[in-house]
């Protein structure tokens, strides 16, 4: 467990957990937030599994803790560790960012919505219309599927290595499942998310099928930088428009900061830093 720390001055703590969590940009984000916004924080990068993930964000909330986002693979568990939940969370069945009210964690879920921000307003990709590929079926999955279906996707498909996890996942959200290895089955989607955890441990090429693209077709990886790098060769493979997650980890923070803090950051400059270097 990383032991919360106290500073000198009385600085408002806030944090992110998860595993691996070395590599997260998101205490960089949020300085950046905070230095443009005019707000005293701390916001640390703490590593929790989930054994341990309730003891270390209670001792967090007990040393000042007053919010969270949390990553992988952590996001379903957090959900149960709250009070009470807002829609975007309930919908998702999964939790990114935490608040502390009246003694006890709030649940909400930024994901989709710094997902399409990211696609409509900064890539300036139109969803309406679009059908739709998820690869993946946990947490990830969750907490963006209902922001993009309410943007315009339609007639959803849901892949993934355990089916039954995509089955569950395509109920909810009125699609259809089918296992990677069926992909080949599928006609061509507009828009493929990656969403699964391949890409985080080796750089392997997916496997999946040529025939998923057609003129027009865009993937969008929700990882960042090495990670994201496998699933954007693919991509390239066959030419098309794809893009890494840098730009939805950045609104999602944004979102994330504005239910803190009140206080909507301007996300343009701190992506441009951040690309520039990622």
């Amino acid at each position: 467990m990383t032991p919360a720390r106290t500073t000198s001055v009385e600085v408002a703590q806030f944090a992110v957990f998860g595993t691996p969590i070395k590599h997260s940009l998101s205490p960089k984000i949020h300085a950046a937030f905070a230095a443009q916004c005019g707000v005293a924080l701390e916001y640390r990068a703490i590593e929790a599994h989930a054994a341990d993930f309730a003891s270390t964000l209670s001792d967090f909330a007990a040393h000042g803790g007053i919010g969270a986002n949390v990553t992988l693979p952590l996001k379903a568990l957090a959900l149960t560790l709250c009070a009470s939940l807002d829609a975007s969370a309930e919908r998702a069945g999964a939790v990114n960012t935490l608040i502390r009210k009246d003694d006890a964690w709030h649940g909400a879920n930024t994901d989709g919505i710094g997902l399409v921000r990211d696609l409509t307003q900064r890539q300036q990709l139109n969803l309406q219309g679009r059908r739709l590929l998820m690869i993946g079926a946990g947490g990830a999955a969750r907490g963006v599927l209902g922001p993009l279906l309410d943007a315009g996707a339609i007639d959803l498909v849901i892949a993934n290595r355990s089916v039954d996890k995509a089955q569950a996942l395509a109920q909810q959200f009125n699609g259809r499942a089918c296992a990677l290895d069926q992909l080949g089955n599928q006609a061509a989607f507009d828009l493929i998310v990656h969403a699964s955890s391949a890409g985080h441990d080796e750089f392997v090429l997916p496997s999946w099928p040529e025939s998923l693209v057609r003129s027009g077709t865009a993937l969008v990886d929700l990882s960042y930088g090495m990670a994201s790098k496998p699933a954007l060769a693919w991509a390239s493979e066959f030419d098309i428009v794809a893009f890494d997650g840098l730009g939805m980890l950045i609104e999602q923070a944004a979102q994330a900061f504005y239910l803190w803090h009140h206080q909507r950051p301007d996300t343009a400059p701190v992506w441009g830093m951040l690309r520039a270097t990622t």
